[in-house]
């Protein structure tokens, strides 16, 4: 069998057999299959598309390259988790993890860093002096037998045969492909030997999906794949048309997630979309290891552990176990009030500017290499169908001194204001394609 066989054969349009797709990996892995022929391989799939069949099995040669987590520290316990495909101010994943395992499942979260105008829970989680989200097995499972849930990056022994393809797809173009950002999600979370999932597409102008089509496509794909592989997935499509919540950036975010874990958010609009989504994300989970009979049960016992502080509670836990030192909340930079010119209605807010700006005051990284400032970050203080009053402030940019005559300028036409009355955008669009 010839790799350069296979490839004609996929570009051509045919399906790949299990064995063809297994020995392709494998010689990936091992170096028989060289990086142009993958490459090739990559821009066939992005062009003639995969099966349910085919990435599913493409899927499961990525797992099986590496390790899977231990299953000694959950014992009998189910173990849950999320995956959201990044979007601006995505802090869900920092009050989902504590808020579940207050409920009584564990959750070992495998999560990412930022690139590009989509924050990482790692970078986040971060900011808080002291945390560590590179522990061993042995020490994360301490944290998860303590705590009910960690926060950690992947090992280079988990999945190692995507960390090497994503390094392709990302020079030959073809990051935007279904069936390799299926397999690419599915291979980690499925190392993480999880008994059900929830994945948080989101769609909109902050987000990798741009279109419901695109992202109903993508959400269709996970949802398949993580079945035919042996594990509960369900998905959720999200809006991305304006940043959840407030805050926009790391510390700043670790912040307004502590607030939603302390309840601090019943009389928030903007931080009541965070604490929605994390219900709607949540709710599904407990339902599919059966620890509640349906939705509305689900969502009692999750408002439960966010206000008798037990969410609280397993976060404290969870940041001390990953050496991390907690107080009230993390320092952010100086605020300066961008400021609304006009009577009107928010009509639209520009996800890719605030994110731009971000990136180049330090809180997000162009290259995998670049450093973060915790510190830095942006509020937007309104949302899209809001009434506001010239004079009202609409962003609040935290940077440094001196930095702010560069960006203040850029940002001022972020808020798109109408003299119409516009309506507010749902924040959970649809369940599992409904």
């Amino acid at each position: 069998m010839l790799a350069a066989n296979l490839l004609v054969k996929k570009r051509e349009g045919e399906e790949l057999s299990d064995r063809e797709i297994r020995f392709l990996i494998e010689g990936f892995c091992d170096n028989t299959v060289a990086d142009y022929q993958m490459s090739a391989l990559a821009m066939a799939i992005c062009l003639r598309g995969m099966s349910t069949r085919e990435t599913t099995t493409l899927t499961d040669a990525m797992l099986r390259s590496g390790d899977r987590l231990s299953r000694d520290a959950s014992g009998d316990l189910p173990r849950v988790d999320k995956h959201s495909t990044g979007g601006l101010g995505d802090k869900v994943s920092l009050v989902l993890a504590p808020l579940l395992a207050a409920c009584g499942v564990h959750v070992p979260m495998i999560s990412g860093r930022g690139l590009g105008l989509s924050g990482g829970t790692l970078d986040k989680l971060e900011s808080i002096p002291g945390l560590r989200t590179n522990l061993s097995g042995e020490a994360a499972d301490d944290v998860l037998n303590r705590a009910g849930a960690f926060i950690i990056g992947a090992s280079e022994s988990i999945a190692p045969a995507d960390r090497r393809l994503y390094a392709l797809r990302d020079v030959t173009g073809t990051v935007e492909s279904v069936p390799l950002i299926t397999a690419s999600i599915l291979s980690k979370k499925l190392a993480a030997n999880l008994d059900a999932l929830v994945m948080d597409v989101k769609v909109g102008g902050g987000a990798f999906m741009k279109t419901q089509k695109q992202a109903a496509e993508l959400a269709t794909s996970l949802r398949q794949v993580g079945n035919a592989a042996g594990l509960p997935t369900s998905t959720l499509l999200s809006d991305m048309d304006q940043p959840l919540g407030r805050a926009i950036g790391n510390a700043i975010e670790v912040n307004e997630a502590v607030a939603v874990l302390q309840n601090q958010d019943t009389l928030d609009p903007a931080l009541t979309t965070v604490r929605e989504l994390t219900l709607a994300l949540s709710a599904p989970l407990l339902l599919q290891v059966g620890f509640a009979d349906d939705a509305s049960e689900a969502k009692r016992m999750l408002e439960k552990a966010l206000q008798d502080g037990s969410a609280m509670e397993r976060f404290e836990l969870m940041v001390a176990g990953q050496g991390g030192r907690w107080e009230k909340q993390l320092p952010v930079a100086p605020g300066h009030v961008i400021e609304a010119t006009e009577d009107g209605f928010v009509a639209g807010i520009d996800c890719r500017a605030i994110g731009t700006t971000i990136v180049s005051i330090g809180g997000g990284r162009r290259q995998t290499q670049d450093p973060i400032d915790p510190a830095v970050g942006i509020e937007c203080r309104v949302r899209i169908g809001e009434r506001v009053l010239r004079g009202q402030p609409i962003l609040v940019l935290h940077c440094h001194r001196n930095q702010e005559s560069e960006y203040l300028d850029g940002l001022r036409d972020v808020v798109t204001v109408t003299p119409e009355r516009v309506s507010p955008n749902p924040v959970v669009i649809c369940l599992d394609g409904e």
